[in-house]
């Protein structure tokens, strides 16, 4: 199994799908990666070679922020918009959409699927 920074790669998928379970690797940078190596796409995982898995390796580690790097970074940024208390930043300290979306109805997702409405948490009372 491909070991590449601290993520397990799967064997039984194309290379190019397998790359995206790196944090900050998507569909396009694994194209890239794999054009730049010269590597087939249509390549399984457990087919490549030990060359062709060190030069991943190296290529990933050495030229892509990726995995914890990256997170920390992004932990940083969010950090900063709060720490100015900008309108991003507020919106990220009260949990809500930072976007510009809507959110009269649709940001159930954000908010944890609470659901505020008069009807929704009655209590029945018994008839005597």
């Amino acid at each position: 199994m491909l070991r590449i920074s601290g993520v397990n790669i799967p064997d039984e998928k194309r290379i190019v799908i397998s790359l995206t379970y790196i944090y900050g690797i998507g569909n396009s940078c694994a194209s890239k990666i794999l054009r730049e190596l010269k590597i087939s796409e249509d390549k399984k995982t457990k087919d490549l070679s030990d060359d062709e898995q060190n030069s991943i390796r190296n290529y990933v580690e050495k030229r892509v922020k990726s995995e914890g790097e990256l997170r920390h970074e992004v932990r940083n940024n969010i950090k900063r918009l709060k720490e100015i208390s900008c309108y991003r930043g507020t919106r990220h300290q009260k949990g809500l959409p930072t976007r510009g979306q809507r959110t009269k109805t649709n940001n159930r997702t954000v908010r944890g699927n609470v659901r505020k409405t008069m009807g929704s948490g009655r209590v029945k009372t018994e008839k005597t």
